[in-house]
């Protein structure tokens, strides 16, 4: 079975090495490091014509059309690549990655268990199980394979910071913060964690702390329009309105879609008796799925034209 390094590859480059006519599967994968997914389609679709039997070049188109957002193509080229080759780990955990971009969080759980069947050390597979399974809320299933990837890695941020979030759902906040705190020890630019942090506080009514984590989320990701939307429900919390207001215009400008962020200035601006704004905003915010402001406002008789 073929193998390239990444290394290797990047010294064919910068040397001008030129591939031969047959070499198609090689040119895939200098395709693929460009970012050049199309090219990486033509080139293993002739490696594969040339050898129909070639695992790895169904893999990596596999990989190109993943990256191309065309799952059902990944999802046949990477079983054909299985098909060829039973014991080939990651067309099993690729393709469970697929599986869950399509949340069918079931065969993604069966792909990631078989990975991890064929490689018990593969701690991303454990992590995204982990993941799959708390997306089905089975959240015991869920710890026990983060628990696992954090045992093969104790450096994991990514295993500290999902198990967290497990954690939050469970309504055990201290558990969730003291992992988000491992996961921020890990990798100190890890917004993510910093945003899950702060949710956490939200909800045991720490509010300046979590102004403080979405202040440094935000710091590290200028444009998560998440992390405004909540600061500024944050802040309204303190009764900061305009404070509140400001967060949820740059959510709104990050994501002109967010349901949420309209809901949540609406209701700023009728806390400022602001009755006009408050319609308009919640009128928006149900055009978009968040119908929760706009039904108070009619119910208090508050709409305003």
């Amino acid at each position: 079975m073929k193998t390239i390094t990444k290394a290797l590859l990047g010294l064919l480059l910068t040397t001008g090495f030129v591939f031969a006519a047959g070499d198609a599967f090689y040119r895939g994968l200098t395709a693929v490091e460009q970012g050049n997914y199309q090219e990486a389609l033509r080139q293993f679709s002739i490696a594969i014509k040339e050898n129909p039997n070639d695992a790895e070049a169904y893999y990596n188109r596999g990989f190109a059309y993943d990256n191309l957002h065309e799952y059902a193509k990944a999802i046949a080229d990477y079983s054909q690549a299985i098909k060829i080759s039973p014991d080939y780990v990651n067309a099993y955990y690729n393709r469970g990655v697929v599986y869950d971009k399509l949340r069918d969080y079931a065969k993604a759980i069966a792909d990631y268990s078989q990975a991890i069947k064929l490689n018990s050390n593969h701690v991303k597979a454990y992590n995204n199980r982990g993941n799959a399974y708390s997306n089905q809320g089975e959240y015991a299933e869920a710890i026990a394979d983060f628990n696992q990837a954090i045992k093969i890695n104790s450096n994991y941020a990514d295993a500290y910071n999902n198990r967290g979030s497990v954690y939050s759902k469970l309504g055990d906040y201290s558990k969730a913060i003291a992992d988000y705190n491992q996961a921020i020890r890990i990798d100190s630019n890890y917004a993510k964690a910093y945003y899950n942090r702060a949710n956490a506080y939200i909800y045991q009514s720490e509010y300046a702390k979590a102004i403080a984590d979405y202040n440094q989320a935000i710091k590290i990701n200028p444009n998560y329009a998440n992390a405004y939307n909540n600061r500024g429900s944050a802040y309204g919390a303190l009764g900061e309105y305009a404070e509140a207001i400001a967060d949820f215009n740059q959510a709104i400008k990050n994501n002109l879609n967010d349901a949420d962020a309209y809901n949540n200035r609406a209701f700023a601006y009728k806390l400022l008796n602001n009755l006009k704004h408050a319609t308009k905003d919640a009128r928006k915010a149900c055009e978009l799925g968040n119908c929760a402001t706009l039904q108070y406002l009619e119910q208090e008789n508050l709409i305003r034209d």
